[in-house]
């Protein structure tokens, strides 16, 4: 059985021994450096399954290593965890408009770390079945699994893999209404250990990119979310 790759870049000694050290313990392939601009060329040379990328590096931050393997070709496609001891929810939802996967707050359980890496690794699945859907509209947006394209108002928006995803679940069930646990485990993995708040920040990033059709995403407070017409095309 093959042996899944995780990259860690993290400039704090500790805390990539415990990373390391628990990845390890559950058989994964573990590549570790504590510089940016070494993690950029650790993750073209080696391809890995998946990156767990810390924001506050030296040097060139985790941002811009997130920013810099998402526009290249290459690792565009190779998933990516932030691990951030930075509270501000603007850092996270930096990450994540810029193509970040998932993020874990620091201090973390190594339990928790490796039901999110683990969760984030078995999307694969999920997204070739999501693919094998229909075009899905709602009002002004337009959803294309094949094409992996949204249009808002006929014009193409860009969403993270992780806001498609999301996206295309609430669109494909028009007035269902979704908790917050069933999101996280149709779109990020049955059995992650993923907050609240991951939904919520997603669903934020989501509105602001609909712009003027972001009022098809409603709240229903004290559940969770659904896609609604305004106009009845659905």
């Amino acid at each position: 059985m093959k042996r899944e790759k995780v990259v860690v870049i993290e400039d704090e000694a500790n805390i990539l021994e415990v990373i390391a050290y628990n990845l390890k313990r559950e058989n994964y392939q573990v590549l570790v450096c504590q510089d940016g601009e070494e993690g950029l060329s650790l993750v073209r040379r080696e391809a890995p399954d998946l990156v767990l990328l810390d924001l506050m590096l030296p040097g060139l931050d985790g941002i811009e290593v997130c920013r810099r393997l998402k526009a290249d070709p290459l690792t565009s496609d190779i998933p990516i965890v932030m691990v951030t001891a930075k509270g501000e929810e603007s850092d996270i939802v930096l990450g994540l408009g810029i193509g970040a996967d998932d993020y874990i707050p620091k201090p973390f359980s190594p339990r928790e770390l490796v039901a999110r890496v683990r969760a984030v690794l078995r999307r694969g699945p999920l997204r070739r079945e999501l693919d094998t859907t229909q075009r899905v509209v709602c009002d002004g947006v337009a959803l294309d699994p094949a094409r992996h394209e949204v249009l808002v108002d006929a014009e193409q928006v860009e969403f993270t893999a992780t806001e498609f995803r999301l996206l295309h679940v609430l669109l494909s069930s028009p007035a269902i209404v979704f908790t917050r646990e069933q999101l996280i485990n149709r779109v990020i993995g049955d059995g992650a250990l993923v907050d609240d708040r991951n939904i919520d920040v997603h669903i934020r990033a989501l509105r602001k990119k609909l712009g003027s059709q972001r009022d098809i995403l409603e709240t229903v407070r004290g559940v969770g979310y659904r896609c609604v017409s305004r106009t009845g095309n659905q």
